[in-house]
């Protein structure tokens, strides 16, 4: 059976060298590259979605893949698609870095310049263990083998337009579909989601930040167990250890999260930092919530154009959500979607706080009425995004989830 192997190389001349060893290896069977860290991890989504089988057997990373650093892709990898085995290829084989790239999860490392003895070496082997691994897997049911949970991240084009309240709406509809559902207060210095649920805690994210090895265990010592069944990772009570949590350290919680439920939805306020950014970027839906005023779109833009300039998310990949929206306001999604450049969701949140201001000043936001039509909306905007199971997601949500909907397009 052919190896298939996938290189993940930015470099124009490195991927000519890389392909061409790879098209001379016995039983090897390349398949077309990929540039950056977001295709490859797009493209073995897209490929696990279908089976496990489909993923190729080895992964050819190439130490200057961007924009995620090469062994922080590495540990992605192999916590996401753990049937793939990763090859590093670099021109620095100190033992340092090899015993780095083991700890990230690689399975090889391979020096540069290259040769087709120790190329084909790596290969052979780490496709074995692969071979194994699936093997494994096919033989236990209950052994993680897909894709991880669906990551959503929802940040504010401005203070105040509705961040929180969204993120944690997001989270209970998904919740009360039947999902398992992490709720992460990634707004680091003045994160809110304690407040609105009425949470005291001890942990915070931050307990999770100096971590290399985060288990299961780990981060269930980590999470507060809401009422409501969701698992909430907070941000910390002084604001000033928000600084603790780097873009590094995001990144491995986020990881770890997407392993251990089936949607991880992440506020990360309206400040972006390292952490946030890097979720951002790993998310599968990135929103940006913004009200229909002219400061606000004008801070969605500035947000979206900020986003494109770091190489954390393209407009095309982020969607737009409409917060305090009213037919009267003369600034419309459309027009907000042609500002923007970005997709704007279908569901838009009404204007209604008087439906928000008892349960927001109680602490209490998870005892909102089924009958609120921002609640409606919300969680309308959840099945929208595919959070929720169509069915037992409307249900649980109370009828006027889709009827809200209706009136509004209709």
């Amino acid at each position: 059976m052919p190896t298939r192997i996938l290189p993940a190389v930015g470099d124009t001349d490195a991927v000519r060298s890389i392909t061409t060893l790879l098209s001379q290896l016995p039983d090897a069977e390349p398949v077309a590259p990929v540039v950056d860290s977001t295709q490859l991890i797009d493209t073995l989504a897209r490929l696990a979605a279908e089976s496990v089988d489909e993923l190729p057997e080895v992964v050819v990373v190439h130490e200057r893949i961007g924009p995620v650093p090469a062994l922080e892709l590495i540990r992605e990898v192999a916590l996401r698609f753990p049937a793939v085995g990763v090859i590093l290829v670099t021109s620095d084989a100190s033992p340092g870095l090899f015993q780095a790239a083991m700890d990230y999860g690689a399975r090889g490392l391979v020096a540069l310049p290259l040769s087709y003895e120790e190329l084909a070496s790596r290969v052979q082997a780490v496709a074995q263990w692969s071979v194994g691994v699936r093997r494994h897997l096919g033989a236990g049911g209950d052994v993680f083998t897909g894709v991880g949970g669906t990551v959503v991240t929802v940040s504010g084009a401005k203070g105040g337009a509705g961040t929180t309240l969204t993120a944690i709406q997001l989270a209970l509809a998904a919740q009360a579909s039947g999902r398992s559902t992490a709720l992460v207060d990634m707004d680091l210095q003045t994160g809110d989601v304690a407040s609105y649920l009425d949470v005291q805690f001890r942990r915070s994210v931050v307990d999770l930040a100096a971590i290399t090895d985060i288990s299961p265990r780990v981060l269930a010592d980590a999470v507060f167990r809401h009422d409501t069944g969701l698992a909430l990772l907070l941000a910390p009570a002084e604001g000033e250890r928000g600084e603790d949590v780097t873009d590094r350290a995001a990144r491995q919680i986020v990881s770890a999260l997407r392993s251990r439920y089936e949607v991880v939805v992440i506020d990360c306020g309206a400040q972006l930092g390292g952490a946030g950014a890097a979720a951002v970027e790993m998310a599968d839906r990135a929103l940006l919530i913004t009200t229909p005023d002219v400061v606000a779109v004008r801070g969605a833009k500035r947000a979206v154009r900020m986003w494109d300039r770091l190489q954390i998310r393209k407009a095309e990949e982020t969607t737009v959500v409409v917060n305090r929206h009213s037919r009267g306001t003369e600034i419309q999604p459309p027009l907000i979607q042609k500002i923007t450049g970005t997709a704007v969701a279908a569901t838009v949140v009404p204007a209604n706080f008087k439906e928000l201001q008892s349960v927001v000043d109680a602490g209490r936001i998870h005892e909102l009425e089924n009958k609120s039509s921002v609640k409606q909306a919300l969680w309308g905007l959840a099945g929208e995004l595919g959070l929720v199971k169509a069915v037992d997601g409307a249900q649980k949500g109370g009828r006027g989830a889709v009827s809200f909907r209706r009136r509004r397009e209709g």
